[in-house]
């Protein structure tokens, strides 16, 4: 069924956008730039809660706990895991400083997590205000149309503004709202992946403890 066939307090989406006044279009390019953003950023996590192995990460532990450093850098290459990624970075580079490659790692895969997030975060903030300008715009039509002499006419051209007023207002409330739930539930999931990578950090430093204490004696 084409867009324009879905009505809405009897009048179709293409009749709300031109009484919209010409607000709408920023509005609807804004609305374009949230379906990009959520559906890349949906896309991406969906990859990678689909890539996650666990037991690598914990097979790699075990085995740079037990010296094998090579063994546990040979299970993390086959790995698509990004804890796993950041752990072969970190003890790949261990001879310099493992704790700095461990943070330069992380820091690299949690910005792909944050990838976006300041754009949909722009765009919850806009469009409520592009609404509240066509509110404005559609306010200033009804109060220019009061000193109009023509009666019949000042009575449709008031309507009419206080209808692109509420439509804009309504359109750039609705795009907040649906972006709103998207950009909270990615927030949510960015720092659940902050707590995986803290979590991978604190077990490589007890283990590098434990083996500088073992060389030691």
């Amino acid at each position: 069924m084409p867009i324009a066939a879905f009505t809405f307090m009897d009048q179709t989406m293409m009749e709300l956008f031109v009484h919209g006044g010409p607000i709408m279009w920023p509005i609807i390019l804004v609305s374009f730039i949230m379906i990009t953003v959520v559906c890349e950023r949906i896309i991406f996590i969906i990859r990678e809660n689909g890539s996650r192995e666990p037991e690598v990460v914990e097979k790699m532990l075990e085995n740079a706990e037990n010296g094998d450093v090579e063994g546990a850098l040979q299970i993390g290459k086959k790995s698509k895991d990004f804890i796993a990624r950041i752990l072969v970075y970190a003890l790949s580079h261990k001879e310099h400083s493992i704790s700095n490659a461990f943070m330069r790692a992380s820091n690299q895969e949690l910005n792909r997590f944050g990838q976006g997030m300041a754009t949909l975060d722009t765009v919850i903030t806009a469009a409520p205000l592009l609404g509240l300008l066509g509110t404005v715009t559609g306010m200033m039509k009804t109060f220019a149309s009061l000193g109009s002499a023509d009666i019949s006419s000042s009575t449709g051209a008031i309507t009419g503004g206080v209808g692109e007023a509420l439509i804009a207002t309504m359109c750039g409330l609705g795009i907040a709202i649906m972006g709103l739930l998207p950009f909270n539930y990615l927030n949510a999931r960015t720092e659940e992946a902050k707590h995986e990578v803290a979590d991978a950090a604190n077990a490589l430093e007890l283990i590098t403890k434990k083996t500088e204490n073992s060389s030691t004696h």
